[in-house]
């Protein structure tokens, strides 16, 4: 698994540099485009879920532990932290946001039988890993609801809560900017809030922020041991971002807003890692300084999660109801509803009995890249040589998504 993923990392890096050399200033257009701030919006909140809110307090830790893990002494644990989350590994939804507006529709690989049916469970064992991630996880965010381990039956009613309202709100695409950019809105907040709270006990200032965000330097001055897998922590993080890519890149290609290659590249890297490196500084000061989460602070950051949680079960439950055909419109909004949470429930449950693992699903996802580029090569390598725009259908019109069912 681990040379099948390291060979995915460097064939991903080395098709986004050919991407960047080839079409470096194209308009990117997508079939409903909305500004750049929304689409820098929907993709931060579609692309991430409730670990990035949560997962970095219980990793700080073990990052700084050199004794038992010697591998990751490059670096800080804030910097670490950031690696698994943050800049390079948001090329993998450059790469295929950028296919899916602007080649795709030329390939149209993606509409062969058996890849759509590939490309289907890929999304719909994702979206179920997702639920399944924040239940598990719960004990650990909400230990006033039990003992800090067990799943109790009120974690259970919170994740399905999460399902049942990303599956309605799946059902009318003009819900993904209400959600998005209300997410984003909260999650400045809860930055803002927590780093107030900091001040108020004398234990923050501008002087402590910057001092602490300086450590994210030693990322970027040892980012080539990010590019291949540290450690089998490491390999997971990386199977899962895989796993993620293309169907992040699927929802997302939609939306682009008109702006250039390179733009796109910025949008997707160095936009939503500042958001994640503000965030993490934050985190990595209260674990620092030995701050306690206050419950109010805690019960924020849980919202914040659950609804980000919803953001990501939306575009990617709205993404496989679409390429399947079992949209609301067809269906009726009530069937839409019963058949989409029952399916998500079912197999949230399934990942809970360690029947499914994200790695399986990473590691398919990469073989549908090299499957891809293949095809391109054997039978439409013409017609991508020949591209210099996005699909004349594209028009950049932001009502589309207005009238967009």
């Amino acid at each position: 698994m681990t040379l099948w993923l390291s060979t995915g990392l460097i064939f991903t890096f080395a098709t986004i540099a050919l991407i960047l050399y080839k079409w470096w200033d194209v308009q990117c257009i997508g079939v409903t485009p909305v500004r750049t701030l929304t689409f820098i919006a929907i993709l931060f909140t579609s692309g991430l879920d409730v670990g990035l809110i949560m997962f970095p307090l219980t990793e700080f830790g073990s990052y700084a532990d050199l004794s038992a893990s010697p591998e990751y002494g490059f670096a800080n644990p804030l910097a670490i932290e950031f690696g698994f989350w943050a800049f390079l590994i948001w090329g993998f939804y450059f790469l295929t946001c950028f296919y899916f507006a602007i080649i795709e529709p030329r390939v149209k690989f993606f509409e062969i039988p058996v890849v759509k049916i590939i490309n289907n469970v890929v999304i719909i064992g994702t979206c179920a890993f997702t639920a399944y991630l924040l239940l598990v996880n719960l004990p650990w965010y909400l230990p006033q609801l039990g003992d800090g381990e067990t799943v109790m039956p009120a974690f259970y009613v919170i994740v399905f809560a999460a399902i049942a309202l990303a599956v309605y709100s799946s059902s009318k695409i003009k819900y993904v900017r209400i959600l998005s950019i209300g997410s984003s809105v909260l999650f400045i907040a809860l930055i803002a809030g927590m780093w107030l709270r900091a001040f108020a006990l004398g234990k923050g200032s501008p002087a402590d922020f910057f001092g602490t965000a300086g450590m994210l330097g030693e990322y970027f001055t040892n980012i080539h041991r990010f590019a291949l897998p540290i450690n089998d922590y490491h390999e997971f993080y990386l199977f899962w971002w895989f796993s993620w890519s293309i169907m992040i890149g699927q929802f997302t290609a939609r939306f682009v807003s008109g702006i250039k290659t390179w733009q796109l590249l910025i949008a997707m890297l160095v936009v939503p890692s500042i958001a994640i490196g503000v965030w993490f500084s934050v985190l990595f000061h209260y674990h620092a300084e030995g701050l306690k989460i206050a419950a109010m602070t805690n019960l924020a950051m849980i919202s914040v999660g659950v609804l980000m949680v919803v953001n990501s079960l939306d575009s990617l439950i709205r993404l496989y109801t679409d390429n399947l055909n079992l949209t609301a419109r067809r269906m009726g909004r009530m069937n839409y509803v019963i058949v989409n949470f029952g399916v998500m429930v079912l197999l949230t449950m399934l990942f809970q009995l360690d029947f499914l693992r994200i790695q399986w699903v990473g590691a398919l996802v990469i073989g549908l890249y090299f499957a891809c580029f293949a095809y391109i090569l054997a039978k439409k390598r013409a017609e991508v040589a020949a591209i210099k725009s996005s699909p004349k259908e594209n028009i950049l019109d932001f009502r589309k998504i207005e009238l967009a069912g």
